[in-house]
Parts: structure tokens; C-alpha cells; sequence
């Protein structure tokens, strides 16, 4: 097993007790009792990595390469934390691939179940579905792909790729659909986010692992916004919507009952003041969905807003360097009370520390060196 650093440790350890983590707190996980965790990190190169992550001090352990997949860039589990899924969003106009592993929750290590052809080229994100289904985005061929899932965790074999027609106005982005992410609501129904159509679009699932087309079919987002990934409030009264064309976050009224979506506002991700280069990525909301979290590629930051639920409006309240270039993944601690940030082309991950009164972001001080991290993914640990 690998560690990290006495000294990078020192860090983490010093700075939660300075502020007395508690496990309580915005964006706090439903195990407060669990302190151990499994972190998973989804990059670009030769496989899985992982970590021990310990919620109640902030120590981290390195334990490294855990499972061989060709640029698993996204991760999923079930709901019981046995089976982790990744995309293998491998490099060329081939079809990539989606991996199975069963989670060996004391080591940390993943056992290959099997892998299926993703349907499509350059596979980016996936989701789970009541632990029955496992859906997939395919980027640059723009086709929607579902395996149902089988007892032992195994992906079955396809059973739906729901494909799409069209482009933008961008020749270069969106000359064709293009997937980007997968989200699901609690009533079952399938948002993805098409940079390439500027629409969201909207599927029904089964337990089987079929899809259908939902009624809308799709949010139509504004010409030339390119919509990259989304995230739903608690209570999926509003979704907000990166755009990645226009480094702008979509605020959306959201009907649960139909699945409609109607904006509020636009707002932009950058600083007053930057005319560069950039290319939003990931967007979170905490659990209390008071701050809303987003990643610049090219301003190299993350940006921070507070949420007014009444009136359904964000205002920018930060923007903080992400310590590295092309930051791409966020994701909240199991406490709420760190944020990871993944920079893909400087190879490392940075922690930063969230004002639970404010939302707002310290850097710790801590950079993981790991290659072209993209994703996390915590699981209990045993």
C-alpha cells in the first residue's frame, strides 16, 4: 500500500481540527455514524485508483491502482455499494465499453465482473437506476445505452440505445447530438444533456433496462449554449444546467409530475472581467440547496453561488482558484464539509474546506498527485 505524504497528511489532520468537523452539516451523507471511507477515482489512463478516506479527521491514504479499465473517466454504484460501474471512454472513432467490478469494501480492491460495447464512441458518463438498470451517455456518436443489471452485479446485454438527429449552431461542437451526462429523477424519468442539440433530453426507464422517449421529449435550451451537465435541488423543484458553449449555469423551474422544464434565469460561471478561452464542466448543489458548485476550464476556477428558492435565482458569491489546470470532476465529502476537485491536466486532485455558514471555499492546501483525475466516487468503507 501507498501513502500519502507525513506532511500532505499533517495538513488535512490540522485543518479538521481546527474547525471540529462534525458529522452533521449541509451536504451530509445519510450514514452520519460512517467515518471510513473507499474514495474512487475515475480519470483518464490505465485504471481505477483508490484511497482511504477517514470523514472525521480528513486523512487520506493512498492505496492505488485497484481496477484495469481504459479511461474509466465516470463511476456509478448500486445503492448497497457491491458493484461499481465505469465508462471506458477509450480514444479514437471506436466504440467504448462499460465495466462491471464488484467492491471489495475492507481492501478497497475491484474484482472484474464483465464489460459490454457502450454502443457508441467515447462514453462519458453513466448512471444507476433502482439498482436494475445501468445507462449510459455516448459523446461523440450522441446514442443513450441501458444494460439491465444482473444478480451477481454483471451488466447484461443492451437493451436499449436510444440515438438522436441534429446540430447546433457551432460547426466545430455541434455539428451532431452529442451526450453528456446522465441524470435521474426519483420518478424514474432520464435527463440528458446534449451539447450538441442544446436540449436536454428526457427518457422513461423500466426495470427491465429499456427506455422510452418521455412526453416532452426534451427541454429545448437556447442556440449555441451547449448543455453539459445538470443538477437537480432535493427536492427537484429547479435543475441547474452547465453550459459549456457559453460558460453560463441555466436555472429551470422543474415540474416533477411532467418532467417540463421552464428557465428562470442565466447566469454567467467566470469573474467580472475574463474575456479567455473556457469551458465549463461540472456543476453540484449541496443538500440544502443553498450553493450551487461549478468547475472553469480555461479561468482554471470554481465558481460558487447562493440560491434563493423563492424567487429561483443564483448569485455568484466566489470564484476560487482550482489549484491546477482543466478542472473537471467536484464532489462533496460524505460530511458536506469538503469539496474535491479534480484538475486533469495538471494530474492531481485538490480539497478545499466549505464555510458551512457562507458555502464558500478555502483551499486546504492539499494536492493529491494522481493522473487526469475526472471523477469521484465514496463507498463505505467495513
Amino acid at each position: 500500500m501507498r501513502f500519502l505524504p507525513k506532511a500532505a497528511l499533517g495538513i488535512v489532520t490540522a485543518i479538521c481540527a481546527a474547525t471540529s468537523v462534525p458529522l452533521t452539516g449541509f451536504g451530509a451523507s445519510k450514514h452520519l455514524s460512517q467515518t471510513k471511507y473507499i474514495l474512487y477515482i475515475g480519470a483518464y489512463g490505465k485504471g481505477i485508483s483508490a484511497y482511504r478516506f477517514d470523514a472525521s479527521t480528513g486523512k487520506l491514504e493512498a492505496i492505488g491502482q485497484v481496477g484495469e479499465l481504459g479511461n474509466p473517466s465516470f463511476l456509478a454504484t448500486d445503492s448497497k455499494y457491491r458493484t461499481l460501474y465505469a465508462v471506458s471512454e477509450v480514444d479514437g472513432a471506436i466504440h467504448g465499453a462499460v465495466g462491471a467490478f464488484a467492491i471489495d469494501r475492507h481492501t478497497g480492491s475491484l474484482r472484474a465482473l464483465n464489460t459490454r460495447d457502450s454502443g457508441g464512441i467515447a462514453p462519458c458518463h453513466l448512471a444507476t437506476y433502482k439498482d436494475k438498470v445501468v445507462i449510459v451517455a455516448n459523446y461523440t456518436s450522441g446514442g443513450v445505452s441501458s444494460y439491465p443489471i444482473e444478480q451477481d452485479g454483471r451488466l447484461g446485454e443492451m437493451a436499449s440505445l436510444m440515438t438522436a438527429k441534429g446540430h447546433g449552431p457551432n460547426p466545430e461542437r455541434q455539428e451532431g447530438p452529442h451526450a453528456h451526462e446522465v441524470v435521474i429523477s426519483s420518478s424514474g424519468v432520464v435527463y440528458v444533456p446534449d451539447l450538441g442539440l442544446d436540449r436536454i433530453r428526457i427518457y422513461n426507464a423500466a426495470d427491465d433496462g429499456k427506455l422510452t422517449a418521455h412526453d416532452p421529449a426534451f427541454v429545448q435550451q437556447d442556440p449555441g449554449m451547449g448543455p453539459r451537465h445538470m443538477a437537480f435541488t432535493s427536492n427537484e423543484k429547479y435543475a441547474f444546467v452547465m453550459n459549456e458553449l457559453k460558460s453560463e449555469v441555466s436555472v429551470f423551474r422543474h415540474d416533477k409530475a411532467t418532467g417540463a422544464m421552464t428557465k428562470v434565469q442565466d447566469v454567467s460561471s467566470l469573474p467580472e472581467g475574463f474575456s479567455g478561452e473556457n469551458g465549463p464542466a461540472e456543476i453540484l448543489v449541496d443538500a440544502k440547496d443553498k450553493y450551487v458548485y461549478a468547475t472553469n476550464r480555461g479561468n482554471d476556477s470554481i465558481a460558487v453561488f447562493s440560491f434563493d428558492a423563492g424567487a429561483g435565482k443564483l448569485q455568484q458569491i466566489q470564484v476560487i482558484s482550482a489549484e491546477g489546470k482543466m478542472p473537471r470532476g467536484l464532489e462533496f465529502d460524505p460530511t458536506g464539509h469538503f469539496l474535491f476537485a479534480g484538475n486533469q491536466k495538471t494530474n492531481n486532485f485538490v480539497v478545499y474546506r466549505i464555510d458551512q455558514t457562507t458555502g464558500r471555499l478555502t483551499a486546504t492546501g492539499q494536492a493529491v498527485t494522481t493522473p487526469s483525475p475526472v471523477a469521484f466516487l465514496f463507498v463505505p468503507a467495513e
